[in-house]
């Protein structure tokens, strides 16, 4: 992580770009007065299991990966995060004042405004907007939520698999995604062997191209 330094001009500028709905005058300079940007390199951990939170995330360039610990140790794959959006878990956690149960990983490199959690509680009772926004997080994140399940209870592992490579590209904008088998395996609780099997499959049904380390959505 590394803090970048930045004019209220740019931070304004990203804030008005991605996060328009935060519009009161007042907010907007507070977030202004007590906020920083922060950068990730892909593939660095942004949060992890078991950390408290200080920083409330807003996304302004880039993705980023949040993962669920199961009870077996085992990671599971929840949902992308894009610019214009926050990760409502880290909400909870700020709130709660408790430990964090997800890991948020950056998928490419990534930027952030980073607000300190103490203007969490404050804002949502003093800026309409906020409390809209917190709000309307909470609601667009449990229909993610809700997807995840249902795949999970309902979907085969390979509808599971296409719907990963496909939502994957849609945050990172590109059709070759460089990622490995096990790195999709981890994501999915699968074993690498079936990844690389139902991979295998779907190129031959023309669904996409496998390369080394790398795959192609057709």
């Amino acid at each position: 992580m590394i803090a970048q330094s930045s004019s209220a001009t740019e931070m304004l500028e990203l804030l008005r770009k991605y996060y328009a709905q935060l519009a009161e005058k007042g907010l907007q300079e507070e977030i202004l007065q007590v906020s920083k940007l922060f950068f990730f390199k892909a593939g660095e951990t942004i949060m992890d299991f078991g950390s408290y939170i200080r920083l409330v995330p807003l996304l302004v360039e880039g993705s980023v990966k949040v993962i669920r610990e199961g009870e077996d140790g085992g990671e599971l794959f929840l949902y992308f995060l894009q610019p214009g959006e926050a990760c409502t878990m880290s909400f909870s956690c700020c709130m709660m004042n408790k430990k964090s149960e997800i890991r948020t990983v950056a998928e490419e490199d990534t930027l952030l405004i980073g607000i300190p959690v103490k203007y969490m509680d404050e804002w949502m009772t003093r800026y309409q907007s906020w409390k809209n926004f917190v709000m309307l997080s909470y609601d667009n994140r449990m229909l993610e939520l809700v997807k995840t399940i249902e795949s999970i209870a309902f979907q085969k592992l390979d509808e599971r698999l296409l719907r990963y490579l496909r939502k994957k590209a849609e945050v990172t904008g590109a059709s070759e995604l460089h990622v490995t088998h096990q790195d999709i395996a981890y994501d999915l609780n699968a074993s690498r062997e079936a990844i690389s099997r139902l991979l295998k499959q779907l190129e031959k049904e023309g669904q996409l191209r496998l390369g080394r380390n790398k795959i192609e959505l057709l």
